[in-house]
């Protein structure tokens, strides 16, 4: 734990301030005391650093206040500064609380000027997204997992499981908080519980032993893969812009794979949002430029229209 917080905060200026993101739950509270012990050593080292701890209480179970407080009362044990936030979930779902807590750590980050947080999930955490990716017929975008660092977040612990995360909590004497919904057969159970639960180990059993390694390093793979496509993609587009649309010749002597992402971004700019965006979406807006034969405006998620006319394509509000 201390040696990949060690490497995650590497290169951060002087006395900068990192937020560990700490629900109380193993993977985060091992962070919580990595980081503990590696900004106190840091003060001796000539090259210092302060780490404070961010509860965040989603509200949505029975408790949840007491488990937060607790979480608080852990990182104070440890020796770190500790700020608890309370935040309204809008919405149902797993991706609406993580919105809620992701906004909430930005806010504590932009107004005590933080220069990282750092966040607890583990290689399992990154297989689990990696196979729900799979079930769901993702792109490689999704494929390819959580990223080490993006922006100021950072995953120092992508490269450990969660196994050695409880073991870090029992070799130091701290008793994690286990959401009950991360069992799979608890009735609010999130279908990434169930993956959890029952999937994964149910793919161990009848593949062998290293199929979360494997999706792990999948993951890490596609990631290069689509970050490239992803700034050829981007090229595309600067390539194709006009100042009334995008030049429908220019995209379609494009390979499929940068045009269709180059789409894809072009549509979620326009004020799409990415989650309500399907393939079926894309590929719709993709015909406009392949197979054009006179068909009218494609209607888009958030109120979006894509229509072309005068070899343009032309992205915008959909007309009332």
């Amino acid at each position: 734990m201390r040696s990949a917080v060690t490497a995650a905060v590497a290169g951060l200026p002087p006395d900068a301030l990192v937020l560990v993101a700490c629900s109380g739950g193993p993977d985060s509270l091992a962070l919580a005391a990595g980081a503990a012990f590696v900004a106190q050593r840091s003060t001796r080292t000539g090259t210092p650093w302060r780490a404070l701890a961010v509860v965040v209480d989603h509200g949505l179970q029975d408790g949840s206040a007491q488990v937060a407080d607790d979480a608080a009362a852990a990182c104070r044990d440890l020796g770190l500064e500790v700020v608890v936030t309370r935040v309204e979930v809008d919405g149902p779902g797993e991706a609406a609380a993580r919105d809620a807590r992701y906004a909430a750590l930005d806010l504590v980050a932009d107004e005590l000027g933080a220069a990282a947080v750092l966040l607890g999930h583990t290689l399992d955490d990154q297989a689990e997204t990696v196979l729900l990716g799979l079930a769901r017929g993702s792109g490689a975008r999704a494929l390819a997992g959580m990223p080490a660092t993006r922006g100021r977040f950072r995953r120092p612990l992508l490269g450990l499981r969660r196994a050695d995360t409880v073991a870090a909590c029992a070799s130091l004497g701290l008793v994690p908080w286990h959401d009950p919904t991360n069992d799979g057969s608890h009735a609010d159970a999130s279908l990434r519980s169930r993956v959890r639960s029952d999937a994964l180990p149910t793919l161990e059993r009848v593949l062998g032993p290293g199929v979360a390694e494997a999706l792990a390093r999948s993951a890490t793979q596609l990631r290069d893969d689509a970050d490239l496509l992803d700034a050829l993609a981007e090229d595309l587009l600067v390539a194709a812009r006009t100042a009334d649309g995008l030049d429908v010749g220019a995209l379609h002597a494009a390979p499929p794979a940068l045009r269709t992402r180059a789409l894809r971004s072009a549509v979620i700019a326009a004020g799409s949002p990415a989650g309500a965006l399907t393939r079926a979406h894309v590929l719709a807006v993709d015909a406009l430029v392949t197979d054009w034969h006179g068909q009218g405006p494609v209607a888009l998620p958030g109120g979006i229209a894509a229509g072309r006319a005068c070899g343009r394509l032309a992205l915008g509000t959909a007309p009332a």
